[in-house]
């Protein structure tokens, strides 16, 4: 029978200095540590969590991350990294924290999120709806040196450089939909390359980056005018790791995703996208290939 007083245990905030607690949490749930992903996540986005009543760490945490100009009112907000400790699940603490955020700290707020299978029935309960679906892939990237794909004689692609950062805050908040300059301005010193891609001339077209996450690197966010531009900028990028690839695909981008496949990345899991007081993610989907993260949007 469930103690009552664990489902009224206290809701609080997280800081960075619960780093280790969370990604211990993480790895509670069978999920990869995630250290470095926890940091990002916990400086830009606001952490809520539930110590443990053993004294052992956290019991469950979720993050939120703000979109827009006004933190105070953001157009658009991501749940993510919603775990409750194996030996307190199916008690009741998952629901109290999304309850919480979603009821109290985001009340009226349009949210996303994205569910594994066995998530999605509660999120489903709290109103929120599927609108979409990512496929995500994993694997050693193989090059095709017989290649003569059109994409180089159309895109360049280059690294960026800090020159490049205002037109690449431009142009993500038109793709997304939503202000995310909180998030992108992170990205240098979050990502071991950062990328754009440019048109004949000059335009940016769209930007990716490769950050490590424990022993892969994941390429993320992928902003691309069109196929042949993700294509091109996923092979800039995998050029420069010797680190299994992985990334998450919205997959309603067939092309990309055979074409991964083709290049040795492999299917590992299929996520719904859920959004509530909103009926589908804003912004551009079809210059929107991957997310930055899926517990950030």
């Amino acid at each position: 029978m469930t103690p009552p007083q664990l489902t009224e245990l206290p809701i609080r905030a997280l800081t960075p200095g619960d780093l280790r607690h969370c990604a211990d949490l993480s790895q509670d749930r069978g999920w990869l540590r995630e250290d470095h992903k926890w940091g990002l996540l916990l400086a830009a986005g606001d952490g809520y969590g539930i110590d443990a009543p053993d004294g052992q760490g956290l019991a469950a945490t979720c993050v939120v991350t703000r979109y827009g100009p006004d933190p105070a009112a953001p157009d658009l907000a991501a749940i993510g990294m919603v775990l409750v400790a194996d030996r307190y699940a199916r008690q009741g603490l998952g629901r109290r924290l999304m309850t919480h955020v979603c009821d109290d700290v985001l009340k009226g707020i349009p949210l996303t999120l994205h569910a594994t299978p066995y998530g999605r029935t509660l999120y489903e309960e709290l109103g929120f709806d599927t609108t979409g679906r990512a496929e995500m892939l994993r694997g050693a990237f193989t090059h095709d040196p017989e290649s003569t794909a059109a994409a180089p004689a159309t895109v360049q692609v280059r690294p960026a450089t800090a020159e490049d950062l205002s037109r690449i805050l431009r142009l993500d908040a038109d793709v997304f939909g939503a202000d995310r300059t909180h998030m992108i301005t992170r990205l240098p010193a979050f990502a071991d390359r950062l990328v754009v891609a440019e048109d004949r001339a000059g335009e940016l077209t769209g930007y990716a980056a490769l950050w490590p996450n424990m022993d892969t690197h994941v390429i993320g966010p992928l902003i691309a005018r069109d196929t042949a531009g993700a294509q091109a900028l996923v092979t800039a990028l995998a050029a420069t790791t010797d680190r299994p690839l992985r990334t998450d695909v919205d997959e309603r981008h067939e092309e990309l995703l055979a074409w991964l496949k083709d290049r040795g990345l492999g299917s590992i899991a299929f996520n719904a996208v859920m959004t509530r007081d909103i009926p589908g993610l804003p912004g551009d989907w079809t210059r929107r290939w991957a997310p930055l993260t899926v517990a950030a949007g």
